[in-house]
């Protein structure tokens, strides 16, 4: 058996997404993955949960110039730095004080560790898109060469498959948004990097009105 969810995303061109290499510094190219999350986040919340204010851009027609000046906006509040954005509770304050400076007073957001079991990330992880939120991910360094691409990383998560393997076991994979393109991964060898330092998820939701 298979179950497929995914969530809608955007494209600019034929491009799924934004992509840091857009954009102008080298600083930016090198480590700008939080401020494209971020930017790939806000026209999601726009597009798909009607909050206006999360993006400015006219986003049923974005071009790779609009995308590249708010990426450099929002390096306001996601900038590199020398260790990168290495906690979520970083991106999460980073991010907050953009929403607030434009008015959006609707998004509440935690963070769930990647030192947590597998089994509960994997819970949440479901619960998140069953309930239509994509979801910010930090991989940090990963002793796997596989995932060499996601060490230090941050990427969008919009959607989950699961597979039985030959044994009937549930088999996770994650849909990981990054560069213009998706890939699936084992959600399972994704999250157990075999470090003791490791990054986690960021859990979006909207208040209660």
């Amino acid at each position: 058996m298979i179950k497929i969810k995914e969530l809608k995303h955007f494209n600019i061109g034929e491009s799924y997404g934004g992509n840091q290499d857009w954009f102008r510094s080298y600083m930016m190219r090198l480590g700008g993955c939080g401020a494209e999350t971020a930017c790939d986040l806000s026209i999601y919340l726009k597009k798909y949960k009607g909050i206006e204010k999360a993006c400015e851009l006219f986003i049923d027609n974005i071009t790779r110039q609009d995308y590249v000046d708010f990426a450099h906006e929002m390096k306001k509040y996601l900038w590199p730095r020398l260790t990168g954005i290495d906690k979520a509770s970083i991106w999460i304050e980073g991010y907050a004080n953009y929403l607030e400076n434009k008015g959006v007073n609707s998004i509440k957001m935690r963070e769930f560790s990647g030192e947590e079991a597998y089994k509960d990330a994997s819970h949440v992880l479901k619960n998140q898109i069953d309930r239509g939120f994509p979801i910010p991910n930090l991989t940090l360094r990963h002793r796997d060469k596989v995932f060499d691409e996601y060490n230090w990383h941050w990427f969008l998560i919009n959607g989950y498959k699961i597979e039985d393997d030959k044994n009937g076991n549930e088999k996770i994979f994650v849909k990981a948004v990054t560069y213009s393109e998706y890939e699936w991964l084992d959600f399972e060898k994704l999250w157990n990097t075999g470090n003791e330092k490791r990054g986690g998820l960021v859990l979006v939701d909207i208040r209660e009105t």
